[in-house]
């Protein structure tokens, strides 16, 4: 049997400079951008990132060893940092010099950790000693002090989805202090403790950056902790401690992630997947926090979604001259002790020179999660799922697998419920806008995510292509009712092709009483196109013209349709009586009624249709004649032909 995999590198990875004596390489999480630095920058800065606009390559003067280097956003100012002190600056705006300038910062005695940048021209400085939070003035080649805060400061780590900087703080560095940037302002929010197995008494660092990760799981922030711990019968190994950090109200412990061994991790996280790489054993877990797992009465404990695996094989060109390249690649070596992982789905390989996005593999999976309820419940919350939750409805109502009725209604069911949460908020914001309120105005409009199964995906991949395998008939129309259960369920309209799928299925294997159970019980709704397919039905079965008029009345909005059905079938004196007794009889045109009583050839229910409209003409307007709007000459013609000018006269002078 092949080997699987459910995790695999990007096929195009970034390609750079790799490490050297004279070669240094960083990498900017919020820009996505990798720099290789050559000789302090005064051989070259070469910038590769995820698209032609983030890369760039440009020199500056040697000032000293680069510690730290990254873009603004919008890459129009170039920060470094090359001492403890200063962090400098370089514009790269068109009509503005490139002449460097610098910034110290404000607190006497301090040392920078690190930089980050919040936007295009704001960023903060984080020392060992605070943060200050700076805007940038190209032109005036200065910056402007917003806001500072002292803080004792061990390490700093910083989301830039959510512009959330941490701080670590305290002697053992468990006390986090988050800080929120947005629109020039700086806002400190509620520090928050990570729970140490152990804390000795001395005064050493317990909390390392290594361990702790900040990421963004279905839209919430979260700070991901990996407790280290040796395996014993009470504790299994090392786990992820997950902390959901609101921008207000205090940061909550939520989720546990039982990782079930020991030694080096290293977490990523992809399409809302956290991915824990373990390098002894060089394989990944998968933990899917929205999926159903353990509550404890306070967190919610997890364990891998499948059996951990390697990421999928790749290989790398080979390095040197281009004798050597145009050679066969090489296998990239997998969990590498030279990897370095960023958030979210980032792996960088310094000494080789290469930048990967780490992807996850749906098609796989399929085959692997044996409970298709808790597989479906995964594939809808993943990004690209729409065709593989489709190929899992037609596995599952194949020939081949035909998997249970009540597995069957329960995948309807998951799919229905996030389609009706799609109709609800696509209403909610049509509704907002139409009102004109400011609520409408600033209403977001619903994104259809690929999880969005509707009636035409479910028709023209699954449902259609189904009723035409050789499966029993019964097992056929089960399902489909299935389906229109489950819309009714979740008050969906149901779309009339549905309806024709389910009866044209029910006439092809001749179940003419089930369908006339499910019209007479109103399984089958009503309607108009419903009706013309049961009238087209006719000569196959013909109760269904019956089935159609009763459709038809029961509507109420369907009189001319009737009509139609009537005269079509040339009972002109039954639409003719139906017209009267709905009402409507003084407004209809006279000409098409004489058109089918003459199609029939009956003389006598041509006379009879003839003096009704007389009769009807001389109640309305005093006189049997017809006007000439009516267009009637040829019948009248026609009535003097078949009876005579008397019969005419006769009617005209009573």
């Amino acid at each position: 049997m092949a080997e699987v995999f459910y995790l695999e590198l990007c096929d195009a990875p970034v390609q750079f400079e790799k490490v050297s004596t004279v070669n240094n390489v960083f990498f900017d999480e919020a820009n996505k951008q990798v720099f290789a630095v050559r000789s302090g920058g005064a051989t070259g800065v070469v910038v590769k990132g995820p698209d032609d606009k983030s890369c760039m390559s440009f020199r500056m003067e040697d000032k000293g060893e680069v510690k730290c280097i990254k873009f603004s956003l919008g890459n129009k100012i170039l920060a470094m940092q090359r001492t403890l002190k200063t962090v400098d600056f370089i514009n790269f705006i068109p009509d503005l010099p490139q002449t460097e300038y610098s910034q110290e910062c404000k607190t006497k005695n301090a040392n920078i950790l690190g930089f980050c940048w919040i936007s295009s021209n704001e960023l903060v400085f984080i020392t060992d000693q605070g943060i200050e939070f700076y805007q940038v003035l190209p032109d005036k080649r200065n910056l402007k002090l917003l806001k500072s805060q002292s803080i004792n400061v061990n390490w700093f780590m910083y989301c830039p989805d959510t512009a959330v900087v941490i701080l670590s703080t305290t002697v053992h560095g468990n006390v986090l202090q988050p800080f929120y940037f947005k629109s020039g302002t700086m806002s400190k929010m509620l520090k928050f403790e990570i729970e140490l197995p152990a804390i000795p008494k001395s005064g050493s660092l317990c909390l390392s950056e290594r361990d702790i990760t900040m990421a963004i799981l279905y839209g919430q922030l979260y700070v991901l902790y990996l407790k280290h711990q040796g395996r014993t019968p009470n504790n299994p190994g090392a786990e992820v401690i997950l902390y959901y950090l609101p921008r207000e109200g205090p940061c909550k412990k939520t989720h546990i992630l039982k990782l079930n061994v020991t030694g080096k991790f290293a977490l990523n996280v992809v399409d809302n997947l956290v991915v824990v790489h373990h390098q002894s054993s060089q394989t990944s877990m998968i933990f899917d926090i929205k999926l159903r797992a353990e509550f404890d009465g306070a967190v919610t404990i997890h364990h891998t979604v499948l059996p951990p695996l390697s990421i999928h094989p790749c290989k790398i060109p080979r390095a040197g001259p281009s004798t050597v390249t145009a050679q066969s690649p090489v296998p990239c070596e997998l969990y590498s002790s030279s990897w370095s992982v960023f958030q979210p789905d980032i792996i960088i390989n310094a000494s080789e020179g290469y930048l990967w996005c780490l992807q996850v593999k749906l098609q796989p999976i399929v085959h692997m999660l044996q409970d298709k309820g808790r597989l479906m419940d995964f594939l809808l919350q993943r990004k690209d799922c729409k065709m593989v939750i489709l190929s899992v409805c037609c596995q599952l109502l194949s020939a081949t697998e035909r998997g249970s009725l009540s597995v069957i209604a329960t995948i309807f069911d998951k799919l229905n419920q996030f389609y009706k949460e799609y109709l609800e908020a696509e209403q909610n914001y049509t509704l907002a806008v139409e009102s004109g309120t400011s609520r409408g105005s600033s209403a977001q409009k619903p994104v259809r995510a690929q999880a969005v199964i509707d009636q035409s995906d479910m028709y023209t991949h699954v449902l259609s292509v189904f009723t035409n395998q050789d499966l029993p008939h019964k097992f056929i129309s089960a399902v489909l009712m299935e389906y229109i259960r489950s819309l009714n369920q979740y008050q969906i309209i149901v779309q009339h092709y549905l309806y024709e799928l389910v009866i044209k299925t029910l006439v092809q294997h001749s179940l003419f009483y089930m369908l006339h159970q499910f019209l007479q019980y109103h399984v089958l709704s009503d309607s108009k196109p419903l009706a013309c397919l049961l009238l087209s039905l006719e000569s196959t079965y013909p109760p269904a013209h019956q089935l159609c008029l009763d459709m038809l009345k029961r509507l109420s909005t369907a009189n001319d349709e009737i009509v139609e059905v009537l005269l079509s079938k040339h009972q002109v004196l039954g639409a003719l009586r139906f017209i009267r007794s709905v009402g409507g009889h003084d407004n209809i045109s006279a000409r098409k009624f004489l058109d089918a009583a003459k199609q029939t050839g009956d003389n006598m229910l041509f006379y009879t249709t003839f003096k009704f409209f007389e009769q009807r003409n001389q109640r309305l307007r005093g006189s049997p004649n017809f006007t000439p709007g009516e267009h009637c000459e040829e019948h009248i013609d026609h009535f003097k032909s078949l009876f005579g000018e008397q019969a005419l006269l006769k009617a005209m002078v009573v």
